[in-house]
């Protein structure tokens, strides 16, 4: 065999274990991708070129200047652990300049302050960059041996770390990407919760509002009544002075003087009262909402306190409520947070249930069952309104769905009921109803001993 003939042969093998080691790597990591990827690739790429170590790893910022972090080692037999390194003074500082570095022999004598080519053992290497379509450097593929590299394997090795370098680039590109849009997509989820987080809390703010306008209005009339009878009063005790000092008083003046002062009192007692009652349930109200003290509660009691603060709101709209809770029903509650559940089914029917106004009624009940040994509080919310279409029903707990958009709804207020009672370890659910039937919400609790 001639020369020329010889250098055709060992030309056309070398294509041919060019092609099969292609074929096999790509088949190998075809379905692979990101670490996966770049750790069958150097397994795949050191058995195909016969080398003992391959290296992919990914360009870094260090103190020294530019690094190396290892993403997938090859060390013969296994997979070595990953690593960094500075590229100051080793064969790889070339290759961050995107050309392909190859040394077929004594690389240790070339790099002598590469301390990690002699703890290799290495004599040849050869390295190329992945760089990716913008044109940067992200990292490098690098193969080395412990013995000289003959000039047929350097072209087998060129040929595969230029087709895998573009494809490990691809791959550092698109976790890059993803890396990217993950911190885009978390910041816009942190600020979504923020904006959500201050909408519940003016959610909160206007309805405490609401409810502190329906109680001064509803205060106001009591005092009112109480301080015109005062008035009165004032002017049927001048009288009674009068009377008095005159030369002549009758029995029957006197009484029937006493008779007015009498009703007089006890109507402003009454009226005061009444606005003890008011303030009373409102100042209840405001002290649960405020809190998170769990506490013995009378649930009757405590659902005919919210009720009454929410009185004026109520009869606003034509609503009435039957409280149907046996009076010894008691169990331990975070009151505060229940009573905004309260407040916020009251509300919403008063809102929603009624769009055209009442009269309507809404009826609030509560038992203690045992199911699966566990004892549960079960709470019915109904109301005879509008009822809800289907696909109300359906989005009724999720967060900035509402039906009143653009007059006044947040769409947070049934939101923040599923919400209070899920982190209070219950379920709430809608009870399907035929259109025009009204609203049905139930609610489970665990009770605690």
């Amino acid at each position: 065999m001639s020369d020329n003939q010889y250098r055709m042969f060992n030309a056309e093998e070398g294509r041919v274990l060019a092609e099969a080691a292609l074929r096999s790597i790509t088949d190998s990591t075809a379905r692979a991708r990101g670490d996966d990827f770049l750790r069958i690739l150097v397994r795949d790429l050191a058995r195909a070129l016969d080398v003992r170590y391959v290296i992919a790893g990914r360009v870094i910022g260090m103190d020294a200047g530019e690094g190396i972090r290892t993403l997938a080692v090859w060390g013969g037999d296994d997979y070595l652990p990953n690593m960094e390194y500075s590229l100051q003074h080793t064969p790889c500082q070339d290759v961050t300049a995107q050309c392909m570095c190859f040394h077929a022999s004594g690389i240790q004598a070339d790099y002598p302050q590469d301390r990690l080519l002699v703890d290799m053992g290495a004599d040849s290497y050869i390295g190329m960059p992945m760089i990716d379509t913008e044109g940067q450097t992200l990292g490098i593929l690098s193969a080395i041996d412990t013995g000289p590299m003959a000039e047929d394997k350097r072209l087998l090795a060129l040929s595969l770390l230029s087709i895998f370098a573009a494809r490990g680039a691809a791959e550092l590109q698109h976790q890059d990407r993803e890396q990217q849009l993950e911190a885009k997509v978390r910041r816009r989820t942190e600020a979504l919760l923020a904006a959500q987080a201050t909408l519940v809390e003016q959610t909160k703010m206007v309805a405490l509002g609401t409810l502190v306008a329906g109680v001064a209005h509803e205060v106001n009339t009591p005092i009112g009544v109480a301080v015109t009878a005062a008035s009165t009063m004032v002017s049927y005790a001048d009288d009674l002075l009068k009377c008095v000092g005159g030369e002549r008083v009758s029995r029957s003046e006197l009484q029937g003087m006493a008779q007015r002062l009498r009703e007089g009192a006890l109507l402003i007692e009454r009226n005061l009262a009444r606005a003890a009652d008011l303030i009373g349930n409102f100042k209840q109200l405001a002290v649960d909402q405020g809190s998170t003290h769990i506490a013995d509660v009378g649930l009757r009691e405590h659902a005919l306190s919210v009720v009454s603060a929410h009185g004026p709101e109520l009869r606003k709209v034509g609503i009435s409520v039957e409280v149907d809770i046996a009076p010894e029903l008691r169990t331990q509650l975070d009151a505060g947070r229940w009573s905004q559940v309260l407040s916020n089914l009251l509300m919403n029917a008063a809102k929603h249930g009624y769009p055209n106004g009442g009269p309507g009624q809404v009826t609030l009940g509560a038992r203690l069952a045992l199911e699966g040994g566990v004892r549960w509080l079960l709470l019915e919310f109904a109301d005879d309104g509008v009822g809800l279409t289907s696909e109300v029903r359906e989005r009724l707990f999720e967060p900035f769905f509402t039906t009143k958009r653009g007059q006044g709804g947040s769409g947070l207020g049934m939101h923040i009921v599923y919400t209070i009672v899920h982190q209070m370890g219950g379920q709430v659910a809608v009870a399907a109803t035929a259109p025009g039937a009204g609203c049905r919400i139930k609610l489970r609790l665990p009770v605690r001993d």
